[in-house]
């Protein structure tokens, strides 16, 4: 099947290829502006915002806890989709009511240098965990780690979307997004069908883990909903395309993206529930489906996750980019200095796939809780419209979140066990209700007392 999927993989990095024009100028390249100036419509946009959130990773991620956890795994992941219904009321809010051009913008007004500091240190965290966990799920689908395989289809992988998404920036991005996205579709129906013909895939087998609010499903189904506010405004590559066109256009293309990336996380995470309901002992997911469905659908499972991650990595390295030549303003904003920056971000996913954590949902979960720092961002200082807040209150919260990722990490990693021996995901519940709460009550405090005295009176 190796060489079939290595077939695919040239196919789509071919027409991707052609599809990628060359950038003429930063516009283009960083703000994905056509060459006649236009903005892209709301098809393109919404296929872009879709496409790019349903990477590899969420793909493998959704089959994996449906494997395990159930439907409920699969639709605990799903709920972080509705961030496109937060990410929505957050770019209205920030862009067209408040008038700014950027994240960047808000929170350096707000409050200072530290505030985008904060805000540029998680965000490029989070852009190299993308590139890391696609090339990973990449690498997996050809070998074991460490493999002959493994390491020539990451740096296969990598050096083919560097090439093609370093030629037209961002307008390119879009451009094969839109082809991909109409790939994936294809895939996925072919997938379903498979499915369903079998005869595995069933209600009695969608439903093979019982609803039970203690077990890791719901628990991180609770999680979702805690991350959700603040999951979409950590995120460059989504928070960049509410940039890029009008009002409407925008809010649809954000609502549209959100109720067909969710059918699209539950239809394929319904294929590791239905692996989990029929897997027998010392079956893997990839297992249970091969002997389930057979080669040449497993063939398109694989398919369908190489699309996503080509179409996420082209994406990512272009909200890179943006970061460090648009937004960081490190450098001059030419195309070749973006395109150094997508070459910089491309070697440091690549070394974190060698040397890295290799827990797939580690870097979801990691990045979430990381991103909660801005969820009393967004309730006071966003949609509050509060200019009150004091910069230590923003600093809490930062340090609040960070630490309660790296809390979960080592907790989740095996490094800690200082919350006990309940499972990962129940640590993940209380370190994200503790940061969300102490986060919040820092902003009120602070709001208390920056309020300006009030003057008092006196009759003469």
């Amino acid at each position: 099947m190796d060489y079939q999927l290595s077939l695919i993989i040239g196919f789509i990095a071919l027409i991707s290829v052609l599809l990628s024009p060359q950038a003429k100028g930063a516009n283009a390249f960083f703000r994905g502006e056509s060459k006649d100036g236009q903005q892209p419509g709301l098809l393109i946009l919404t296929f872009s915002q879709v496409t790019t959130w349903i990477f590899a990773r969420s793909l493998m991620n959704a089959a994996i806890l449906g494997f395990y956890y159930g439907i409920w795994g699969t639709l605990a992941y799903a709920a972080y989709y509705l961030s496109f219904l937060t990410g929505a009321r957050i770019i209205d809010h920030l862009r067209f009511e408040q008038g700014y051009d950027s994240i960047q913008s808000f929170l350096g007004d707000r409050f200072g240098q530290w505030g985008t500091r904060c805000y540029n240190l998680v965000i490029g965290v989070r852009l190299v965990s993308e590139v890391f966990a696609n090339l990973l799920v990449i690498g997996i689908l050809f070998g074991a780690a460490g493999s002959g395989a493994y390491t020539l289809a990451v740096l296969g992988l990598a050096l083919i979307t560097l090439v093609y998404s370093m030629m037209g920036g961002l307008h390119a991005s879009l451009r094969t997004d839109l082809f991909q996205m109409f790939v994936f579709l294809g895939v996925l129906a072919l997938l379903l069908v498979m499915a369903l013909s079998s005869g595995h895939l069933n209600t009695e087998a969608l439903m093979f883990k019982a609803f039970d609010i203690s077990e890791p499903g719901p628990v991180l189904l609770l999680v979702a909903f805690l991350q959700v506010w603040s999951y979409p405004m950590h995120d460059p590559v989504m928070m960049d395309r509410g940039f890029l066109a009008d009002r409407e256009t925008t809010r649809k293309s954000f609502l549209h993206a959100g109720w067909i990336s969710v059918l699209c996380i539950i239809t394929f995470g319904a294929l590791g529930v239905m692996a989990g309901a029929h897997a027998v002992t010392g079956e893997n997911m990839n297992q249970a489906l091969t002997r389930l469905l057979g080669e040449w659908p497993m063939l398109m499972f694989s398919a369908a996750l190489v699309i996503s991650a080509m179409s996420t990595l082209d994406s990512t390295l272009s909200s890179s980019s943006k970061l460090i030549v648009v937004d960081m303003k490190m450098t001059q904003a030419t195309v070749f200095n973006g395109r150094m920056a997508m070459a910089v971000f491309m070697l440091l996913g690549v070394l974190c796939v060698f040397w890295g954590n290799k827990d797939l949902f580690s870097a979801v979960a990691v990045s979430g809780t990381a991103s909660m720092y801005l969820t009393p961002v967004i309730f006071f200082s966003l949609w509050g419209n509060n200019t009150n807040i004091p910069v230590w209150s923003y600093l809490v919260s930062f340090i609040l979140a960070v630490g309660g990722a790296v809390l979960y990490f080592t907790e989740s990693s095996g490094y800690s066990a200082l919350l006990g021996d309940v499972h990962k995901y129940t640590k993940l519940l209380w370190i994200s209700l503790t940061v969300l709460i102490a986060g919040c009550a820092a902003f009120w405090v602070g709001d208390k007392l920056n309020q300006p005295k009030s003057k008092s009176v006196t009759a003469e």
